[in-house]
């Protein structure tokens, strides 16, 4: 977690008396859980305060006493802001806190003081990640994640054959359902989507559980954007100027034009990261682009492949 005081970038530090340590919020997976889901709900119950997930940090691996390795995986967290990320946390299973046998205090520093009060060398490699995108200017950013629908009944199968109603299968829906939680951890609050029955029931499980109102655009299905790549373009262009996080699903025959304009407005070394071949997605998998604004206009800082596991 981290903010910004009197011009200081300062961090959140927790105390864990059975170590008699200083560390960062930080918990194990739950089973079926996936790694952004188990970073928001592990600070909310560690620190008592929900957050939104920003560029992903440094990862710290270590040995185990039992001689195996563990990673973990860090991001840059910010507080909720109580009325713009109203959505994200009403789609949040509520948390318990910790109790003061595993977390006694926490305590917000000045990241310059940070590492000397942590007490393991290792939690220093992530901070240093956070300061540098800090000084930067890429650590204030928003979500604009692009979502591929999930799994659909074939073309050869579906019997009704107007491509705008073939609909999700059984997988497909679970797809659905699995994006709820790792969109909330991102803090989205705008859905976008193609009007066609696929894309439509992909976001709709996150849009009752966020209460938002969708914006279902015919330019995202595959027969609009083969007639007119620039309206899709605009639209990404527009969720990249924020400042909402946002999600956008679409169709793998629009994703070219997507991940173009992402690359459009990237950094030399983010554009390469962007996936390059088709399918670029696989139905169901999320491409998180987090976004800063600078001088020159929006600018990509980083992106994530996110594929939610289906538990």
């Amino acid at each position: 977690m981290w903010r910004v005081r009197r011009g200081k970038l300062q961090v959140l530090l927790v105390h864990r008396p059975r170590y008699d340590d200083w560390s960062w919020p930080k918990g194990k997976l739950d089973p079926g859980e996936a790694h952004q889901t188990a970073g928001a709900r592990e600070v909310a119950e560690e620190t008592g305060k929900p957050v939104v997930l920003g560029v992903p940090l440094a990862p710290v691996r270590y040995r185990m006493p039992d001689g195996g390795w563990k990673t973990v995986a860090y991001w840059a967290a910010r507080r909720t802001r109580t009325i713009d990320d109203f959505a994200a946390l009403a789609a949040r299973i509520p948390v318990p806190p910790v109790s003061v046998e595993e977390i006694d205090k926490s305590r917000w520093v000045d990241a310059a003081a940070a590492p000397k009060i942590l007490t393991r060398r290792t939690d220093r490699k992530p901070l240093a990640t956070l300061i540098e995108e800090y000084e930067q200017g890429r650590l204030a950013t928003h979500a604009v994640v692009v979502a591929r629908h999930g799994k659909a009944m074939a073309r050869s199968t579906w019997p009704g054959g107007d491509e705008s109603t073939r609909p999700l299968t059984p997988i497909g829906h679970a797809h659905a359902a699995a994006l709820v939680p790792v969109l909330a951890a991102y803090g989205v609050t705008r859905v976008v989507s193609s009007r066609w029955e696929r894309c439509a029931a992909t976001v709709a499980p996150y849009v009752l559980a966020a209460r938002l109102k969708p914006w279902y655009s015919e330019h995202l299905t595959e027969s609009d954007h083969e007639r007119s790549p620039a309206r899709v373009a605009a639209t990404v262009r527009d969720l990249l100027e924020g400042p909402a996080s946002a999600v956008l699903c679409t169709h793998r025959p629009v994703l070219p034009t997507v991940l173009d304009v992402l690359g459009q407005h990237s950094r030399r070394s983010v554009a390469d990261l962007l996936p390059a071949t088709d399918p670029f997605l696989d139905p169901g998998e999320l491409l998180v682009a987090h976004v800063a604004q600078t001088g020159k206009g929006p600018r990509v800082v980083a992106v994530e492949k996110v594929a939610p596991p289906l538990s």
